[in-house]
C-alpha cells in the first residue's frame, strides 16, 4: 500500500466508508417509507433544502464562492444533479431496494462510455470488457426475458447514466475549481432549482412526513461529507471494493423493514457490474481525489 492509504488513515477512510454505506442504506428506506405520500419532486427539494441547513455555516465561513470560474455551469450540474436523485427516489419507491443499488453500480460503466465517446480518452481492451461485463451484469439483475422486470429500474438506469454525466462535469471543473466550491456550490443551486420543481406539485408535509423528510436532508449532507473525507484520507483505489458494502446495508434494511429478500440474480449481476467498474478502474487515470464524491 502506499503511504496515503496506510496505517490509521486507511483504517479511518475504510470506517467513514462503512458509514457512509449504512446512512445510504437509511436514505433509501425513508424514500420507501414516503413512498405514494410525498412527490418524488418534493423529496428532491426538502433533500437538498435540509442538507443545505446543515453546511450552511461552513459554506460561510470556509468556501470563497465568488473565485468559481463555472456559475452557469454549477447551475447546470445542480439541476442534473436533481434529476439523479428524483430519479432514484422513483426506483426506490417502486423497485426492490437492493436491485436499484445494484444498478447503480453501473455509473462508472456508463461514465467509462462518456469519457471515450464525449472526452476522447482510449477505449482499451480492459475498458471494453468492463463495459460488456457491466451491461451482462445489469441484465442478470433486471432478468428482462424472465418476466419479472420492474419498470422502476429504467429510471435506476436514468439515474445512473446522470451521475455518470455529471461526474465527467466534475472531471473538467476540478481542473479549475477546488472541491470546496465545487461542493458549496451544489448545494447551493440545487434547493432553489428543487423549490421550482416542487411548487408544480406542492403539498404541504404532516409533521411526521416533514420529520423523515428532515433527517433524510441531514443523513444526505452527511454522508457528502463523509464519502468527502474518505477520499481525502486514502486513494480511490483503495475505498472502491468498500462502495458494495451498499448493496448488503441496504439488503439488512429492506429485510427488516419491509419483509424484502434479495434474490441470488441480484447478487449475482451486482456482483458482475462491480468487478466490471473495478476492472474498469483499472484502466482509468483521472483524478478521483480532486473530485467530491457525487454518487446517490
Amino acid at each position: 500500500m502506499t503511504a496515503r492509504t496506510g496505517g490509521s488513515g486507511a483504517l479511518v477512510a475504510a470506517a467513514l466508508m462503512v458509514a457512509a454505506a449504512v446512512l445510504n442504506a437509511a436514505d433509501a428506506v425513508i424514500v420507501r417509507l414516503l413512498a405514494g405520500e410525498v412527490h418524488p419532486l418534493m423529496i428532491g427539494f426538502t433533500r437538498a433544502a435540509f442538507g443545505l441547513a446543515v453546511v450552511l455555516p461552513w459554506i460561510l465561513m470556509r468556501v470563497d464562492l465568488a473565485a468559481s470560474p463555472y456559475r452557469w455551469l454549477h447551475v447546470l450540474r445542480a439541476g442534473l444533479k436533481l434529476a439523479s436523485l428524483v430519479a432514484f427516489f422513483v426506483a426506490f419507491a417502486h423497485a426492490p431496494l437492493s436491485d436499484v443499488v445494484a444498478i447503480n453500480f453501473t455509473m462508472p460503466i456508463f461514465l467509462t462510455l462518456g469519457a471515450w465517446m464525449v472526452l476522447g480518452e482510449s477505449m482499451t481492451l480492459s475498458k471494453l470488457l468492463a463495459v460488456v461485463a457491466g451491461f451482462a451484469g445489469m441484465l442478470i439483475v433486471i432478468r428482462p426475458g424472465a418476466g419479472a422486470m420492474n419498470p422502476a429500474l429504467a429510471f435506476a438506469m436514468a439515474g445512473a447514466v446522470l451521475t455518470a454525466v455529471i461526474q465527467l462535469m466534475l472531471k473538467r471543473m476540478a481542473r479549475h475549481d477546488s472541491t470546496d466550491r465545487l461542493v458549496a456550490w451544489n448545494l447551493l443551486t440545487m434547493a432553489p432549482l428543487g423549490l421550482l420543481a416542487a411548487l408544480f406539485v406542492w403539498e404541504t408535509p404532516t409533521p411526521p412526513q416533514l420529520s423523515l423528510l428532515a433527517l433524510q436532508g441531514v443523513l444526505g449532507a452527511l454522508n457528502m461529507t463523509l464519502l468527502t473525507r474518505a477520499f481525502a484520507l486514502a486513494e480511490a483505489s483503495f475505498l472502491a471494493p468498500l462502495d458494495f458494502l451498499r448493496l448488503p446495508a441496504v439488503a439488512a434494511l429492506a429485510f427488516v423493514f419491509f419483509g424484502e429478500v434479495a434474490g441470488a440474480s441480484t447478487w449475482i449481476g451486482a456482483a458482475v457490474i462491480f468487478g466490471a467498474t473495478l476492472l474498469a478502474a483499472g484502466g482509468a487515470h483521472y483524478n478521483r481525489r480532486r473530485m467530491p464524491p457525487d454518487g446517490t
